[in-house]
C-alpha cells in the first residue's frame, strides 16, 4: 500500500514499520507523506488499538535524507517553508493520534528520529539506541521537532543538546526521559509488547480523553479554571457507556466490555 512503509496488523496493535532500511530509513517527502496518510487512517480504525512505529533494518531512523537535505539546501525561502511545514504536520498527526503510540528504538534515531520518538506517546529503546539532535552541526535548527522533544525531556536539557549535538545513550535517554524504557537488544519486541498489554487493559475513549486531558492542562496554573476544566472532564468521562461500564464491571467483579473484545 505504501512505498516506504509496511504496516502489521496483530490483534488490535498495528505495527507501522518505516521500511527504508538501505538509507537507515531516513526522510524524504514520501515518507512523510506516507506517514501522514497512515496516521490518519489507523486512527480512523476503530479496531487498532495501539499503534507502534518502528525502523525496519539496524536504525530506527538517521533523519533526514541526503538526497532531500541537499534538494532543500538548493531550494528557496518557500520552498524549504513547504518542506518544513508537511513535517510539522506529519509529527503533529502522530503526537496526536488518538490512541496510544509506542516507539520502538533500536540503533540511530538522529534528528528528526529523535523528533518521531518523541512524537510518540511512550518510546521503548534498545541498549545499542543512540539519539541526537544533530541539526546545529548542518547549520539549522531542530526546530520542527523542538515541541516534542522539549516536551520529553524539558528545556534545560534541551538548551544543552541542541546546542551541542551530543549523541545520547540510551541509558542517558532513559535518564532524561526520552525513553521510557530500554532492553537488551535482543529484548527489545518482548519491551514492547510488556508497554502493549498495560495499555490494552485500559478503555480506548479514557485513553482518548486522558491524553486530551494532558495537552489541555500542562502548563497552566492550578486556579478556579483550572479545577472547573477537569472536574467537567471527569463528569463527562463517568457519564460515558465505557465510564459507566468500568465501575460496574469492577463492582461485578467482571471484565469491562472493552476487554472481552
Amino acid at each position: 500500500m505504501y512505498d516506504t512503509l509496511d504496516i502489521e496488523h496483530s490483534g488490535q496493535v498495528a505495527t507501522v514499520w518505516m521500511n527504508r532500511p538501505e538509507v537507515f530509513n531516513a526522510f524524504n517527502e514520501q515518507l512523510i507523506a506516507d506517514l501522514s496518510d497512515a496516521c490518519n487512517r489507523l486512527d480512523a480504525d476503530a479496531s487498532v488499538r495501539v499503534v507502534v512505529l518502528g525502523g525496519r533494518g539496524r536504525h530506527f531512523s538517521a533523519g533526514a535524507d541526503l538526497n532531500w537535505m541537499r534538494r532543500a539546501a538548493e531550494g528557496n525561502e518557500a520552498d524549504n517553508l513547504a518542506d518544513a511545514r508537511r513535517f510539522a504536520r506529519m509529527l503533529r498527526l502522530l503526537a496526536s493520534l488518538s490512541k496510544p503510540t509506542i516507539a520502538r528504538i533500536q540503533g540511530a534515531a538522529l534528528g528528526g528520529g529523535t523528533g518521531l520518538a518523541a512524537a510518540c506517546d511512550m518510546a521503548v529503546a534498545s541498549s545499542d539506541a543512540v539519539f541526537s539532535t544533530s541539526e546545529v552541526k548542518f547549520g539549522i535548527i531542530p526546530a520542527v521537532i523542538s515541541p516534542y522533544v522539549l516536551r520529553a525531556i524539558g528545556p534545560r536539557h534541551a538548551l544543552r543538546y541542541f546546542q551541542s549535538a551530543e549523541r545520547i545513550s540510551a541509558e542517558r535517554a532513559l535518564s532524561i526521559g526520552l525513553v521510557n524504557e530500554v532492553t537488551p537488544v535482543d529484548a527489545l519486541d518482548a519491551g514492547v509488547a510488556a508497554l502493549i498489554e498495560p495499555l490494552l487493559a485500559g478503555a480506548p475513549s479514557a485513553q482518548k480523553a486522558a491524553k486530551e486531558l494532558i495537552e489541555a492542562i500542562k502548563g497552566r496554573p492550578i486556579d478556579a479554571q483550572t479545577l472547573e476544566d477537569t472536574a467537567q472532564r471527569i463528569a463527562r468521562q463517568r457519564a460515558t457507556a465505557e465510564g459507566r461500564d468500568g465501575v460496574a464491571a469492577f463492582l461485578d467483579k467482571r471484565p469491562p466490555a472493552w476487554a472481552a473484545r
